[in-house]
């Protein structure tokens, strides 16, 4: 899931004509032959990943020319998207894992957009657990440098001065938030003014109550052998309820974004915040000490030995099947291959990468999260497996309805479940 801080596993909007702008004001070039030129365009968070590596890239191609675009994620959605239909698409150019919009992997594979990549080495790396992510019909044509998590961002001084410790059961979070609370610490910072945060409780519930009893649960539902409202979401769904009926989160989430949950988990007003690890340079940046901040699982069962976590592919590239032949778009792909340019775009943006070898160094801050991982107890963020681009902004919705009081568990899980029964 990245951010942007929106993305398509977050929150899609419309782009129109200042995203054209946007694009084309965002670019950088070098000298060259023009015909050869490397057209890259990416989303926000690709940017220092991107730049890092392409100046890399061109060490041994001081000659090779390029321009580089980034923007917002609903901007890069509608401008390269009608790019890709027009035949006019950048040479590599952002792309979404999985399916579930216009600009994911299986949309863009499946309407014959994209390169088929399986060729390079580093596809042979690829877990098939991530199948889904990168791959459509057995071909790969996404690169992505690996996965990110959600769990829970919380401030190391707020927990010491209270006296409580990372919960790791369900009934120990719930015991730690009272005692917050009690001590007039917000438990749990939640910003649902800013959609695409909505889901993130959810996605940190549902693996313990879905998957870990069904692993199959996707297939079931796309069999329609199952349902959001007659699965365990309802489940996850009311605890995410039980937190807002219990006073653990802030007044009025709805009117809360982003940018004020990160400021108040840095400054200690809030004890913590469930985020993407995506996000924690947003965190660190606003804290005093960068260090005050840790991560921690979000616990959604009462088994401290076998927890489950959501942690899903990061967004990353693909090479137009309409790319020139003699520019190095797969050249290039195969460049960012390479297992330390995928350990350098995963430490950029905080993740791990699809492949570890002993040269690997993965930020501290994730290292709670290596065990479950490895374990194979981390689930795609669900919306990779969604069939069209309807339940994801459904979700969301519903979750801030269901915060106000707009609706309930039942009948958010049925609005899910009308928009996933929905024409892609």
């Amino acid at each position: 899931m990245t951010t942007g801080r929106s993305r398509r596993g977050f929150l899609r909007a419309g782009g129109g004509a200042a995203a054209a702008v946007a694009l084309g004001s965002g670019s950088s070039g070098c000298s060259g032959d023009s015909g050869d030129t490397l057209r890259i365009v990416g989303v926000a968070d690709q940017q220092q990943p991107v730049r890092e590596l392409l100046a890399l890239y061109r060490e041994s191609r001081p000659d090779q020319s390029f321009t580089t675009s980034f923007a917002p994620t609903d901007q890069v959605q509608t401008v390269v998207r009608t790019q890709l239909a027009g035949g006019n698409a950048p040479d590599v150019h952002v792309v979404y894992p999985g399916s579930g919009s216009a600009m994911s992997m299986v949309e863009l594979a499946r309407t014959g957009l994209l390169t088929d990549l399986s060729a390079q080495p580093w596809t042979r790396n690829v877990p098939a657990a991530f199948d889904t992510a990168y791959r459509y019909e057995g071909r790969t044509y996404l690169y992505s440098a690996g996965s990110c998590v959600i769990g829970a961002v919380h401030n190391k001084k707020v927990f010491a001065r209270v006296g409580v410790e990372p919960p790791t059961t369900w009934r120990e979070l719930l015991a730690v938030c009272a005692r917050l609370r009690a001590r007039g610490v917000v438990p749990i910072a939640l910003g649902a003014q800013t959609p695409w945060v909505t889901q993130l409780i959810s996605y940190a519930l549902v693996p313990e109550a879905v998957y870990a009893g069904n692993p199959r649960f996707d297939d079931d539902l796309a069999a329609g052998r199952t349902s959001f409202r007659d699965s365990g979401w309802a489940d996850a769904l009311d605890k995410y309820d039980e937190l807002r009926r219990r006073g653990y989160f802030n007044d009025n989430p709805n009117g809360t974004t982003f940018e004020q949950q990160t400021a108040m988990v840095a400054t200690g007003k809030a004890a913590m915040a469930v985020q993407v690890s995506a996000v924690l340079a947003a965190f660190r940046a606003a804290a005093p000490d960068p260090d005050d901040l840790a991560m921690f699982p979000f616990p959604g069962g009462d088994d401290p030995a076998r927890p489950w976590i959501a942690a899903g592919t990061v967004v990353g590239l693909g090479v137009s099947v309409r790319a020139e032949p003699a520019t190095p778009a797969r050249d290039f792909v195969a460049f960012l291959g390479r297992q330390e340019n995928i350990d350098r775009w995963a430490a950029a943006v905080f993740a791990i990468p699809f492949r570890r070898t002993a040269s690997t160094v993965v930020d501290p801050v994730l290292e709670p999260f290596l065990p479950i991982v490895d374990a194979d107890r981390a689930v795609p963020f669900m919306d990779q497996r969604w069939p069209n681009a309807e339940v994801q902004p459904t979700h969301l919705a519903a979750v801030q309805d269901l915060l106000s009081g707009g609706t309930d568990v039942r009948g958010a899980l049925g609005r899910m479940d009308e928009a996933y029964g929905r024409s892609s």
